[in-house]
């Protein structure tokens, strides 16, 4: 009663007044009104890179920039303008394009990007693709004539800052991967695990990434599968995380509802592959995984062989392996880690849509180790001078 008797009262003041229409017919109008007011205006944030050995520090720096707006817009810099810059790239653009698509918080891309944020393409990224800021990590980031690459975004005040990742960056990847070729053991060790922990502290190019359970949560998706989802299961070393990984990981992920991904310890690739593997250690070759946008969870040091038990466990419907391995499965002193699942009928063979290779990548820069080894002495310097003076900056 009291509601109609105050709409009775509104309504019949309001018409009495000249020209103002009744209530019933500004509701509609109300109603837009509130819809306008609820559709906020999407933020859209730019980041570009080379992105060349795609790791695990690449995938974080996105994973930030996205949570300082609505949409990621992605801009990978040429093979052409990374030459000029910064010497030949390990990865062409395609592989690159490839990684960078295949990340969950990446939105859109934008293909030969230049290096330096010049005044057209600035203009260009606000007029054309609505971009509302421009990010960079806290590193600098200077062109061969000492110069900032985003003084122009700074100067037009469109420029955000995000942290760097530590322990990790593509001249140190590059670093492992040169050093690999003088650290083969011919005794077969693998990687100095027989080593005393003070002789292995001593390694030039062992890894420095302090893993963290916030880190794995700020990757992981935080979603079991629901109770009649089909799980696949897919299991590797993923080290060295290129294009064939990510082609390979959609491809399984297209068979089911729920991407379930098995990653080998160190110890397993060492005795799988050589002394010289892994080249990333197990958590960083996990966040690799589980920041591709076709991977729903991984288990951090999966089995080498899948029990019965494991498929009843994680509630796995098919189990699936691609074609191209680093790893003889079939080899006569070796157990087949599939056998349970090829038992039980729900093993399947994929065709890999690439042939590329963790040894493969390795390859290009072992043939081309000269140019890196010097391209890795200048940059080392002054990734070195940047940890130096590194003061703590709050947020990730």
């Amino acid at each position: 009663m009291l509601t109609a008797a105050l709409l009775g009262f509104s309504t019949s003041y309001l018409s009495g007044i000249a020209g103002f229409p009744t209530l019933p017919y500004m509701l509609p109008y109300l109603g837009n009104l509130q819809k306008e007011k609820g559709r906020k205006k999407r933020i859209r944030v730019y980041m570009d890179g080379c992105f060349d050995l795609m790791h695990y520090g690449h995938a974080n720096a996105l994973r930030q920039a996205k949570a300082l707006g609505d949409e990621l817009v992605v801009g990978i810099v040429s093979d052409e303008e990374i030459i000029k810059n910064k010497g030949p790239p390990v990865l062409s653009m395609e592989e690159r394009l490839a990684l960078v698509s295949g990340l969950k918080w990446v939105d859109e891309v934008i293909a030969n990007a230049p290096y330096a944020i010049t005044e057209d393409f600035m203009n260009s990224l606000f007029n054309e693709h609505k971009i509302d800021y421009i990010i960079h990590g806290d590193d600098p980031c200077l062109l061969p004539d000492g110069s900032d690459a985003y003084a122009l975004a700074k100067k037009v005040g469109r420029y955000k800052q995000i942290k760097r990742t530590e322990g990790v960056s593509s001249t140190d990847i590059v670093g492992r991967i040169l050093a690999s070729m003088e650290d083969k053991q011919e005794n077969g060790e693998c990687n100095g695990m027989s080593e005393s922990p003070k002789s292995h502290l001593k390694s030039k190019h062992a890894s420095n990434f302090l893993p963290t359970s916030r880190r794995i949560v700020q990757f992981s998706n935080g979603k079991g599968p629901g109770p009649n989802a089909r799980v696949v299961y897919i299991d590797g070393g993923f080290d060295l995380f290129h294009a064939g990984h990510v082609e390979i990981l959609k491809s399984a992920r297209q068979l089911g509802d729920f991407l379930l991904v098995g990653i080998y310890t160190d110890q397993t690739i060492c005795q799988q592959r050589g002394s010289h593997f892994p080249l990333m250690h197990l958590h960083e070759r996990s966040l690799s995984v589980l920041a591709c946008r076709y991977v729903d969870e991984v288990i951090i040091g999966a089995p080498w062989e899948i029990s019965k038990d494991m498929i009843t466990t994680f509630n796995i419907s098919l189990v699936v392996h691609g074609t191209v391995s680093e790893i003889n499965y079939s080899h006569n002193d070796m157990e087949d880690p599939y056998k349970v699942p090829k038992s039980m009928g729900i093993f399947r063979t994929l065709e890999s849509p690439k042939n590329i290779t963790t040894t493969s990548v390795a390859q290009r820069i072992k043939a081309n180790h000269e140019i890196y080894q010097k391209r890795n002495a200048k940059k080392e310097a002054s990734e070195k001078k940047y940890y130096e003076g590194r003061k703590y900056i709050s947020g990730d």
